[in-house]
């Protein structure tokens, strides 16, 4: 599926996490925010790189960027809308919360590397099971910037023992996509309580044998807008992305 094909279904209302859709074609998060803030935001995406890369912004009041050429307002499969720092509504599409001074980011999203995880033989459990990815927020703090701060967010996938130097050294080929984990081992040392329970998407099994692994993820500029009180964004239901017109590849290092 080419990502104007799955851009298409989801304009129609297919409504689903996107991790393995257009297997090849890079996803991102979304955040959008007002004209006044955008400086603040991509100062601390900035600051925090690891979690926020950015990979594209828009005009103010666009809908659309040079790598994605759909509509951000419909062709994503799910939206959160933020009023004063609180999630206000969960949507299937932002036509009628779209602001004329809204600038859209584009952060970089660690499902680019999962194919690339599978073709090293590391098995992505979430991509196993058809759910959402778990994502966690952490006792990690972002840097701040003066009206931005908020906790480090982290996505979880259990990986093998014997395949952690390898998941390590594949995604860390993937530097503007989050690259290589942040964390290996106890959650507890990052201040994730209790795997079961993720703060956003679904959560999975760690096996015996298997090691949770945790990238930095790209909600993280979600939390810190609930974190910071900022007075409007639209963002991404966490899993649920914008597919680009890029290549995973494009983000590869050698």
């Amino acid at each position: 599926m080419t990502p104007a094909q799955a851009r298409e279904r989801f304009r129609a209302g297919e409504r689903s996490p996107t991790a393995g859709w257009c297997r090849g074609w890079t996803q991102a998060n979304l955040i959008a925010v007002p004209r006044p803030m955008a400086y603040e935001l991509l100062l601390f995406a900035h600051r925090n790189a690891r979690a926020c890369p950015v990979l594209d912004v828009g005009e103010p009041g666009a809908y659309s960027t040079a790598l994605f050429r759909g509509d951000l307002r419909t062709d994503l499969p799910g939206y959160r809308v933020y009023r004063d720092g609180r999630p206000v509504a969960d949507v299937d599409d932002v036509p009628s919360w779209w602001r004329d001074d809204l600038v859209p980011f584009l952060i970089g999203c660690s499902f680019t590397f999962e194919s690339a995880l599978l073709a090293a033989g590391v098995p992505v459990r979430h991509l196993e099971l058809g759910t959402n990815v778990p994502m966690y927020r952490t006792s990690v703090e972002c840097e701040p910037t003066a009206t931005l701060s908020g906790p480090l967010v982290v996505s979880m996938r259990p990986v093998p023992e014997e395949l952690v130097d390898t998941a390590i050294e594949v995604s860390g080929r993937y530097p503007m996509v989050h690259g290589a984990p942040v964390h290996v081992g106890d959650p507890a040392a990052i201040g994730v309580a209790d795997l079961a329970r993720p703060d956003f998407g679904d959560p999975v099994e760690v096996r015996p044998g298997e090691v949770p692994l945790f990238w930095a993820c790209g909600v993280t500029p979600q939390a810190a807008i609930m974190a910071s009180g900022v007075e409007f964004a639209i963002g991404h239901l966490p899993g649920h992305m914008a597919i680009m017109d890029a290549r995973d590849d494009d983000y590869r290092v050698t």
